[in-house]
């Protein structure tokens, strides 16, 4: 049994998918991946740069070592991301680089504090607190599950090796 093309009547022209489609695209912007991927890149490498930057001078300015430097660069990093998300200054990064300013820690951060940013007027605890988890509750959720099983593959692997 054949079936007929879905087609909706747009007075007397008939619209297919096809059609509609073909019509979308002529609207849509063009892009250049390329210049999008180079803009990516050296943005998210500028900030592992300033990462390592903020390491090093952990490291020879305050004396720790570069284990436990790592814990204070990151806050130090995930400071800087949200006093730029609160400064509108993150978003304008975001936009420019796109997944560039979204894959390290700082874009995380990002996503957080935009979100309580974005929900302050509803209160402390229902705007605030609630809302600000929407977004990162999945991915604290994986992490403490993730590390949860490495810590028990790691506590069996000892146990019988």
């Amino acid at each position: 049994m054949a079936t007929k093309t879905k087609s909706k009547s747009l007075g007397s022209m008939q619209m297919t998918k096809q059609l509609y489609q073909q019509q979308a695209s002529k609207y849509q912007p063009k892009r250049n991946v390329l210049l999008n991927s180079l803009r990516a890149f050296w943005v998210g490498g500028t900030i592992c740069l300033l990462g390592q930057v903020i390491q090093n001078m952990y490291i020879h300015f305050f004396g720790f070592t570069e284990k436990t430097a790592s814990n204070p660069t990151v806050a130090t990093l995930i400071f800087l991301s949200v006093l730029l998300t609160g400064l509108g200054v993150y978003d304008n990064i975001g936009q420019y680089a796109g997944a560039g300013s979204a894959v390290p820690v700082t874009g995380f951060a990002n996503s957080i504090a935009s979100a309580a940013i974005e929900h302050r007027s509803e209160g402390l605890v229902l705007g605030v607190g609630g809302n600000m988890f929407k977004l990162a509750g999945s991915v604290i959720v994986f992490g403490v599950v993730a590390a949860f099983v490495a810590g028990v593959l790691k506590s069996l692997y000892h146990m019988f090796f």
